[in-house]
C-alpha cells in the first residue's frame, strides 16, 4: 500500500493512529495521534518517540511474528494522566511489511472502574463501623454488663442511634441509586414552588426548635409554577435546607430566597434561583468542587456526629441534573455558605 494511500486513510480517523514503515520509523501520523504524542513525531524512529516498554514489545512482536498485540499507553492531557489500549497490527504491502498502531482511550472506563471499587470500599467502611459499634455492645450486655441496668440503658440509646445511622445510609444508598436511574427522565409534572417550599420549613420546625435555629423564606410570593418532580425537590431542598440549619450554627440563622431571572446565560432560557444561606463558619474553598462527590467530607467526624451519611450532596446533584438546572456552591471562611439551586422556567 503506498504511503500517500496510507496517509489518506489515516486522516480520515477520529482515533490516534500512526504507520511504522520497514525501516522502524513514524512515516504516518494523523492529527488525532500528533495531539497525543506530540508535532515531532513524523520521521522519528518508533522507539523515540513511544518509549514506552509494554508498546515498543507489542510492536516488536508484530514485527517478529505479524500476529496482532495490545498494550496499555498512559498519556497526558490537560495535566491529567489518560490511559490508552494501543493495538498493533501488520500492515502488508511490498517488500519487509509496516506496523499500523492505534490508541483507544479508556480512560473514563478506568475511572469507572475505579470510582466503582471506591463506593463498594466507602460503603463497606461506613456499615463496618456501627456494625463493629453493635456486636461489641450485645457481647457486653450478654456478658459483664447483664445485670447493670444504668450500663444497659447506655448501650443500648448507643445501639439504637447506630441502628438509625445504618438505615439512614442505606435509605440514602437507595434514593441515590434511584434518582442515578430516573437522570435522563426530564420530570412532567407542574408544582409551586412556594407551597413546597413552606412545606419543607414546617417539616423542619422540630429540629430548628432543637437548636434554636431561625428559618426565613423570602421572595415566594407570585412565583410561576414550574416542571418538576415534587418528592425530588422537597428532597433537594430539605437536605439543603436541613445541612444550613446542622452545620450553620445554633441560634443562627439560615434564609432561603426565590428569586426569577428572565434570563440565566448557563441554561439559555428564564430560570427561578432558590438560594439557601446560612451564618456558619463557611467552607474552605479547596473542598467546594468536591462536595457533590459519594462520601466526601469536610469533617469525617462532625458530619457523622450530626448524623450525615456522606451522600446527601451527591443526591442533590443527581436531582438537579435530572431537571436540567444547576447546583452553584459558594462560601467564605467566617461568612457562611450559600447554596444555589437553579431550575429552569420552561
Amino acid at each position: 500500500m503506498q504511503i500517500e494511500a496510507i496517509e489518506q486513510v489515516l486522516a480520515a480517523l477520529q482515533s490516534p493512529t500512526l504507520f511504522i514503515d520497514k525501516q522502524s520509523r513514524i512515516a504516518v501520523c494523523n492529527p488525532a495521534a500528533q495531539s497525543l504524542l506530540g508535532p515531532g513525531a513524523l520521521g522519528r524512529h518508533y522507539v523515540s518517540i513511544l518509549r514506552q516498554p509494554l508498546v515498543l514489545d507489542a510492536i516488536e512482536s508484530v514485527m517478529n511474528s505479524g500476529v496482532q498485540a495490545r498494550a496499555n499507553f498512559i498519556g497526558t492531557e490537560g495535566g491529567r494522566e489518560t490511559v490508552w489500549i494501543a493495538s498493533a497490527a501488520r500492515l502488508s504491502g511490498q517488500g519487509k511489511p509496516g506496523v499500523l498502531v492505534s490508541f483507544e482511550d479508556t480512560t473514563a472506563m478506568q475511572e469507572a472502574g475505579q470510582m466503582r471499587r471506591d463506593f463498594v470500599a466507602n460503603v463497606s467502611h461506613e456499615l463496618r463501623t456501627p456494625l463493629t459499634a453493635l456486636i461489641g455492645f450485645i457481647e457486653t450486655l450478654r456478658g459483664a454488663a447483664r445485670d447493670d441496668s444504668v450500663a444497659r440503658e447506655r448501650f443500648l440509646g448507643i445501639m439504637a442511634r447506630e441502628a438509625t445511622r445504618m438505615n439512614r445510609l442505606v435509605q440514602d444508598l437507595l434514593s441515590l441509586s434511584r434518582v442515578e436511574s430516573e437522570e435522563r427522565m426530564r420530570p412532567t409534572g407542574l408544582l409551586s414552588l412556594g407551597d413546597l417550599l413552606r412545606s419543607v420549613l414546617s417539616s423542619l420546625a422540630p429540629l430548628v426548635e432543637e437548636r434554636g435555629v431561625t428559618l426565613v423564606l423570602t421572595g415566594i410570593k407570585g412565583l410561576p409554577e414550574i416542571v418538576g418532580d415534587s418528592d425530588q425537590l422537597r428532597q433537594v431542598f430539605t437536605n439543603l435546607i436541613e445541612n444550613a440549619a446542622k452545620y450553620g450554627g445554633d441560634g443562627k440563622v439560615v434564609t432561603t430566597n426565590v428569586s426569577v431571572l428572565e434570563r440565566e446565560p448557563s441554561m439559555r432560557s428564564g430560570a427561578v434561583q432558590i438560594d439557601v444561606i446560612d451564618q456558619g463558619i463557611g467552607i474552605d474553598p479547596l473542598h467546594i468542587p468536591r462536595l457533590t462527590e459519594r462520601f466526601y467530607r469536610v469533617d469525617s467526624h462532625r458530619s457523622r456526629e450530626m448524623g450525615g451519611t456522606g451522600l446527601g450532596l451527591a443526591i442533590v446533584k443527581h436531582i438537579v441534573n435530572r431537571h436540567r438546572g444547576r447546583l452553584r456552591i459558594s462560601s467564605e471562611a467566617g461568612q457562611g455558605s450559600t447554596f444555589t439551586v437553579l431550575l429552569p422556567l420552561t
